[in-house]
């Protein structure tokens, strides 16, 4: 299945299991809600910055999006779209144990310190070199490489906007833990009800014949 999730349902439904929305959160209980609560299709409640540059993403700037329980189209119902997690877990910060994980199974969770040199990344590999701690991070790690020049990295998904860095992918330098970036890595894995959603079993044409 190739199924995009909601953000605004994670965002501003999942509450203080979560954290506090923009302002920041924890993400082993963004992957409990998805597990025991489910999230819903980005179809169902799509991300508030769809409309260009004029709105930079979820920052501790813009207020959080209200939890509607409702999906933007009268077709889809908020119930029936949402999706669930099976699993929540740690990864060893051991850069072999993230990669084996990330080939096996897909792209982690990762948590890091941002300085404010990294708000002025466009391209290259990303190390810290100058300004002040301004925050804790939580982005998608999706790949790894080794640049031309022979510097290992990891491929990370930022949620800021398209605008930002390499159209809103980044890549922070590989095996030194930069930033932290290899210490709390949280994943997790589907449910098989996903899949199975709307499929009429065995069980429910033997009881439907009585």
């Amino acid at each position: 299945m190739n199924v995009s999730l909601s953000v605004n349902d994670l965002l501003a439904c999942c509450g203080l299991l979560c954290g506090l929305g923009c302002n920041g959160g924890f993400p082993m209980g963004a992957w409990l809600y998805f597990k025991y609560h489910g999230v819903v299709t980005e179809e169902c409640d799509p991300y508030f910055d769809k409309t260009g540059c004029s709105h930079p993403g979820c920052e501790p700037a813009y207020p959080t999006p209200k939890c509607q329980r409702k999906c933007v189209s009268g077709n889809l119902l908020w119930r029936e779209s949402k999706h669930y997690g099976v699993s929540a877990y740690k990864i060893k910060s051991d850069p072999q144990d993230i990669m084996a994980e990330v080939y096996k199974n897909g792209p982690v969770e990762v948590a890091f310190t941002v300085y404010e040199d990294f708000a002025h990344y466009k391209s290259g590999v990303y190390k810290h070199i100058t300004g002040s701690n301004i925050g804790g991070h939580a982005v998608k790690l999706i790949g790894w490489g080794t640049s031309d020049d022979g510097e290992d990295y990891w491929l990370l998904a930022n949620q800021w906007n398209r605008s930002w860095g390499d159209d809103g992918y980044f890549k922070i330098r590989r095996g030194t833990n930069e930033c932290g970036i290899e210490n709390g890595v949280v994943a997790g894995l589907p449910s098989d009800r996903n899949v199975f959603k709307g499929v009429t079993t065995s069980d429910d044409l033997l009881v439907s014949s009585f």
